[in-house]
């Protein structure tokens, strides 16, 4: 009886078995069949590599025709894999797959120790993707990590494998693969990290980029260094197992620096100018046509200017900090912790074709991308003066008018309380010409003028010289209370410049499509804002400030240039905006979060420094050139002493019939 029990146990036993088998035999054989039959025809074929073409990004120009930059999804450039050294090769396979050379695309062994080290450490610490397992992940397929991506991948792996060498297998996953900071392949990764080609990288560094395709932000050794240097480590050790170094070479390797391009090196030219450029493009284009459509923008960008123009401002921006730094600790007075540092902006434009040939937008744009020329608006202080002295040439007034300097209180001033404008120096002059009121920036003078030819005169000069915001609808605009570009306050300054005519500013000459074909062109169109006479006669007066007044620190220069400072009540804004025929440069320096710069940290000590130590490196070798005077304008010999005795005898420059009748001299022409 036990016995005829056990048989139909065991009978029963093997049923089961049978039936398990069958279906296992089934599933296998639906999966293969699957797999074989079905999925192939929802993959890429992968001869596809062989075509495969990076994504084409737009280059930019300078006005040289040189390349400057370029918008680009990816940053890839393409080496043979003759060119990449074998320590970097090396260093690639031990740490990605060490037995690539000797598997078929799928490494079962790696699979497996890869799941004995997850399982023994109990999270995901290693991967058994091959490397050719990688690229066809990176090439054809999501980064999501589904079953079914896997074993796309692992058959893509295998078609890849069959179809071409394990050489170009490596040599295309080497191009291919990111390495962090925009970097796609070995040849942009050793320009980003150290500055030089791939071909030209030792030991530790190729060991340092073969630490990156696994986490490149994780192991960024410019964000987190010390990670990076771990991460070496193991890349290292990993070479002196699988033989490619010995252990004293490793110990050399992991004890070196991390021997990154320096900061200043990272930090390329022009940076605030490009994101400016992009933002146009994009408007224009859309984003997909900017980094995918392989335009060629053609842009009016001085290298040699913009990179003096950044020098010069960083070196100001120094010594203003060191300055603040000495006094307040001479004051007695604790630093601010954590404070934020002074900032600035420089602009430099061609009045005659309204070209921007230089931009900077801050003292480092990997600190700050907030570009301060263009989207930072500023009370201008008496930077604003020439639109009201514009707006009372036009009325009938001239260099030579008196208006007294003297106290006057006006009923309606900020929050209902009386206004009564001051001096920066608190000093009254009595009767004051208009010339003397420009280049000593006297703002009572101002004030008075402006209540006498009325707001809406200055206004509508401010318009017509390119102005677009909003400007305050009483007296303190006279002193510069509304808020203002760089970019349009040097914008309008040109005018002046170029005798009157207004042209748009503009950072493009021309763009292309990757045929070829002109897609836009910008020609100068300028118009008449100003009549010569009265444009010529505010740039006399503007001369003055650099002759005798508030600029006079760019007459060292030693070319005619006219200018203005400007400073507001606080000190919180410091301005600087001259001109030659030939240029108008524009430099503001203050804070973000608006506060003193310090006391008598005004335009003159701290903007116009900066806009000599800039334009001193622009105007050498270039022999001087005058501003050229209309027919109808005359210079006249006229005292800015009130005493009419010719005390005080500057040249002032008259239209034609508006010449004071008692002159220190005869006309000049």
């Amino acid at each position: 009886m036990p016995n005829r029990r056990r048989r139909g146990w065991f009978r029963r036993f093997a049923v089961v078995l049978g039936l398990l088998f069958l279906m296992g035999t089934f599933t296998v054989g639906v999966s293969a069949l699957w797999a074989f039959t079905v999925l192939p025809r929802s993959l890429p074929s992968v001869t596809a590599l062989e075509t495969l073409q990076p994504l084409l990004g737009s280059k930019v120009y300078d006005d040289n025709d040189e390349p400057f930059t370029e918008f680009h999804v990816e940053r890839r450039i393409f080496v043979p894999l003759a060119q990449i050294p074998s320590s970097l090769r090396d260093a690639v396979l031990a740490v990605e797959d060490a037995r690539f050379y000797s598997h078929w695309g799928v490494d079962p062994m790696g699979i497996a120790r890869a799941v004995y080290q997850n399982f023994r450490r109990g999270r995901i610490v290693e991967g058994g993707s091959t490397i050719t397992q990688q690229l066809a992940k990176v090439l054809f397929l999501t980064p999501d990590k589904s079953l079914d991506r896997k074993l796309k991948e692992a058959f893509l792996a295998l078609e890849l494998e069959r179809r071409y060498s394990k050489d170009r297998i490596l040599e295309m996953y080497l191009n291919q693969i990111y390495f962090g900071h925009g970097a796609f392949g070995v040849e942009a990764a050793a320009r980003t990290y150290f500055g030089k080609s791939v071909s030209e990288l030792a030991l530790l560094e190729s060991a340092l980029l073969a630490a990156l395709p696994r986490a490149p932000s994780t192991y960024s050794p410019f964000d987190h260094p010390e990670q990076a240097r771990r991460r070496r480590a193991h890349v290292l050790n990993r070479m002196v197992e699988i033989g490619a170094l010995t252990k004293p070479q490793a110990a050399r390797a992991n004890a070196a620096d991390l021997a990154l391009v320096p900061p200043e090196r990272r930090r390329s030219t022009g940076q605030y100018f490009a994101e400016y450029i992009q933002q146009l493009l994009e408007a224009k284009y859309g984003a997909d046509m900017v980094f995918k459509g392989g335009l060629q923008v053609y842009s009016t960008l001085n290298p040699t200017m913009q990179l003096q123009a950044e020098q010069a401002l960083r070196e100001g921006l120094k010594t203003l900090e060191t300055r603040s730094a000495a006094s307040t600790a001479a004051r007695g007075k604790p630093g601010r912790i954590g404070s934020e540092h002074p900032e600035g902006a420089i602009l430099t434009i061609d009045p005659q074709t309204g070209s921007i040939k230089a931009m900077v937008g801050g003292y480092d744009f990997l600190r700050s991308e907030f570009n301060r020329a263009v989207q930072a608006r500023r009370q201008p202080g008496s930077a604003f003066k020439p639109f009201v002295y514009v707006a009372a040439l036009e009325s009938g007034l001239t260099a030579a008018t008196t208006i007294e300097d003297s106290p006057v209180t006006y009923p309606v001033g900020q929050n209902g309380n009386p206004w009564k404008p001051d001096n920066y120096d608190r000093k009254f002059r009595g009767i004051t010409t208009l010339q003397q009121a420009v280049e000593e920036s006297i703002n009572v003078v101002t004030v008075k003028v402006q209540e006498r030819i009325g707001i809406n005169r200055t206004v509508e000069v401010a318009r017509r010289l390119g102005v677009q915001s909003p400007l305050n609808d009483d007296l303190t605009i006279a002193l510069g209370s509304s808020d203002l570009t760089l970019l349009e306050l040097t914008s309008a300054y040109g005018t002046l410049a170029n005798q009157g005519v207004w042209v748009p500013h503009t950072g493009i000459r021309y763009v292309t499509d990757a045929q070829g074909k002109l897609l836009d062109e910008n020609i100068p169109q300028g118009r008449e804002a100003l009549s010569p006479e009265i444009a010529y006669v505010m740039t006399h007066m503007l001369r003055g400030v650099v002759q005798r007044g508030t600029g006079v620190a760019a007459r060292s220069l030693r070319h005619p240039i006219a200018a203005k400072t400007g400073t507001t009540n606080d000190y919180s804004n410091a301005w600087f905006i001259g001109f030659t025929p030939k240029l108008v440069t524009g430099v503001w320096v203050g804070y973000d979060k608006p506060r003193s710069l310090g006391r008598d940290e005004t335009g003159s000590r701290v903007a116009a420094p900066i806009w000599v130590d800039y334009m001193g490196k622009v105007l050498a070798g270039i022999p001087p050139e005058e501003f050229p005077v209309p027919e109808r304008v005359v210079l006249v010999p006229a005292d800015m002493d009130s005493a009419g005795i010719c005390a005080h005898p500057v040249l002032m420059a008259f239209v034609r019939g508006t010449q004071p009748r008692l002159t220190c001299g005869p006309p000049i022409n």
